[in-house]
């Protein structure tokens, strides 16, 4: 993706089976646990580089002894701050204390990252900042281990305001007013709810350790989770650990996060992305099962009857509308699945592209905005591929009737393939600091760099594919600057996502209707249309609808484009992404997926709100309305904050 957008949490649990010796025995190492999560981590890097949080919960240590222990890290190279940081301790251990690094009795007393319970979180932060507070895991400390609470997720909620004031009115004085630790604090109180219900009912009859494990045995979390959740609205998949050792993940109603699991005899593994569990654990794509939307996986202390873990629905499941965004771009395109859908929305771009060269594919060379439209560029060129299998089948036959099919012309039609060239190269981030603002521009402009000599000037048109287009910010800055040093007689940009029109408010950082440059290209033809009128009317309906007492799954922001053909506001953003000050004289042309060739390459993910303005829950109208109210009254910031 050129436009750098932050989204897509990622997490991981590791819950062992078995005693460590038995991974001492098995594998060589008690760590085999913790290692594990290191690289269901590292295999979600992708996910979050703005934190990254550790959780190691000790089931069985003794009273006086800590049984959580949380490291947390914000920043550049976070994961490898923090695995740095656990790797460390582990080594001044055995230089220090002579522990052997397979000694798991004397490592479970000293040792802070070894336990039966792991957790992993990677961030990437919609909002909120960037500190080491605000990564997760959270934690919700009690000296009653069933209390104890820990939580991380991939999530925003839309309605974070209406949960605060909820906790509010129970009593309660929040800290904060994040998602994270208001979903937090509303699991906490119903947590709290379920002991003190099990503490009265043996009252007399149980104390001291025997009490707390009986709670631990009797405390239903699928309960607690029901009545903490019954409020939310947003897209989520969160995970969490309880003291004595049980955890879960739970996911959205209606899909929109991803989340999986893995089970077999030595652990129970959950993460945010299947690709991350097959190549952890070494197992088929189909041992991995996705979490059920609606549905958490409760994994217990201990078995019962024989089960360790179990999906439990937690509330009805609503119609399936998982997220587009991770198919085009959020997760590792080397999940089978992912891999085969980039491709097929490669090829469904075809017939646009030939249309936008004038069918003229003798003189365009193919070419991908680096990293990850690398996927659909393979999918275009098996698509262009098929198109001229065709059409050398049509030519054959059709110098065959006139009598003209010789050696030569046959050669020329056989020699007729897609002119592939590696156009456009990522450099590394550029130190834009060191500069003033009167150059920063000249050096964000660097940030690609082309292959020159792949064409010819003048005369040959210059396609590149890429997997979406948010802003249009890097290709006006930087992109289409350096293209145009080729000379080529036109670009095309290709887009193997549709037009971005609407704000997301469930978890990716695209909630300011005013910085999406299809937005942008609406607004200006309103305008320059003599339709400002619309404008005007949009607001006043959005103020009106939040004034109601019940809100309609109305987005009225959706008569902003109800003027306009998609081919109307794909020419606006090429003329809006097109640097002003270019000195090339040639012709951009900018081309978007439909939504029905979106819904066509991935038929089994039908979460588009960014697309068509059709949002799942409720509360995604209401946030779109408000960004509009906040881009006519100039005020910045998502829609949908919680006020402390």
């Amino acid at each position: 993706m050129s436009d750098d957008i932050k989204h897509e949490c990622g997490v991981a649990i590791v819950r062992l089976k078995q005693p460590l010796a038995y991974y001492r025995e098995r594998h060589g190492t008690p760590l085999w646990g913790l290692k594990k999560l290191y690289l269901l981590m590292e295999k979600q890097r992708n996910r979050g580089q703005d934190g990254a949080g550790l959780g190691v919960l000790k089931q069985h240590s003794a009273p006086g002894s800590q049984y959580f222990h949380r490291q947390r890290e914000a920043g550049p190279n976070s994961l490898d701050r923090l695995w740095r940081h656990v790797h460390d301790d582990l080594a001044r251990l055995v230089r220090d204390l002579k522990i052997g690094s397979a000694d798991e009795t004397a490592l479970m007393r000293h040792y802070p990252w070894l336990g039966e319970l792991y957790l992993g979180h990677l961030r990437y932060g919609t909002h909120g900042g960037n500190s080491t507070e605000v990564c997760h895991p959270y934690v919700r400390a009690s000296n009653w281990r069933s209390r104890y609470l820990s939580v991380a997720g991939n999530f925003n909620l839309t309605n974070t305001e209406e949960i605060f004031g909820m906790l509010v009115k129970m009593g309660q004085h929040p800290i904060g007013s994040a998602d994270t630790s208001t979903v937090m604090e509303k699991i906490g109180h119903f947590l709290d709810v379920a002991n003190e219900a099990l503490v009265r009912k043996h009252a007399g009859k149980l104390d001291g350790d025997e009490l707390a494990k009986r709670i631990g045995d009797e405390l239903d979390l699928a309960r607690v989770l029901r009545k903490a959740a019954r409020a939310w609205d947003g897209g989520y998949f969160m995970i969490g650990a309880v003291g004595h050792g049980a955890a879960f993940a739970l996911r959205d109603p209606n899909g929109i996060r991803p989340g999986y699991w893995y089970e077999d005899d030595e652990v129970v593994a959950v993460a945010s992305e299947r690709t991350a569990l097959v190549t952890c654990f070494n197992v088929r794509n189909d041992q991995v099962r996705e979490v059920t939307p609606g549905a958490a996986l409760v994994i217990n202390h201990q078995p019962v009857e024989g089960r360790w873990a179990s999906e439990v629905e937690i509330l009805p499941q609503a119609e399936r509308r998982s997220c587009t965004f991770e198919r085009i771009y959020f997760s590792r395109g080397n999940d089978a699945d992912i891999y085969r859908e980039r491709k097929a929305l490669g090829r469904e771009l075809v017939p646009a592209l030939l249309k936008a060269i004038d069918f003229d594919l003798a003189r365009a060379v193919i070419s991908y905005i680096p990293n990850t439209a690398e996927s659909a560029y393979y999918g275009l060129l098996e698509g262009l591929e098929a198109h001229l299998a065709e059409w050398k089948e049509q030519e054959i036959l059709r110098h065959q009737q006139a009598g003209t099919l010789g050696t030569d012309v046959l050669r020329q039609i056989l020699a007729v393939r897609p002119w592939q060239e590696k156009a456009a190269l990522k450099d590394a981030k550029l130190r834009t600091f060191i500069s003033g603002d009167d150059d920063r521009g000249e050096l964000v402009s660097h940030a690609y760099d082309i292959t020159r000599g792949i064409l010819r000037p003048g005369e040959d048109n210059l396609v590149v594919i890429d997997d979406s287009i948010v802003r249009g910010t890097t290709l006006r800055q930087s992109i289409l600057r350096m293209l145009s040093r080729l000379e080529p007689k036109r670009i095309v940009v290709l887009s193997s996502a549709p037009q971005i029109r609407y704000p997301d408010c469930y978890g990716i950082d695209m909630s300011e209707l005013g910085r999406f440059v299809a937005f942008e290209a609406a607004i200006t033809l309103l305008r320059d249309r003599g339709q400002s009128h619309i404008i005007d009317e949009v607001y006043r309906a959005c103020i009106a609808e939040e004034a109601k007492a019940r809100p309609e799954s109305i987005n009225h922001v959706k008569r902003v484009y109800e003027p306009f053909t998609d081919d109307e506001l794909s020419e606006r953003i090429a003329k809006l992404v097109r640097p002003t000050d270019l000195t090339w004289d040639g012709e951009v042309r900018i081309v978007f997926q439909t939504v029905a060739g979106l819904r066509w390459a991935i038929p089994g993910h039908t979460g588009d709100w960014y697309f068509t303005g059709d949002y799942p829950t409720p509360g995604g109208y209401r946030v779109a309305n408000r960004a509009f109210i906040n881009y006519v009254e100039k005020r910045q910031g998502r829609a949908y904050e919680a006020k402390a």
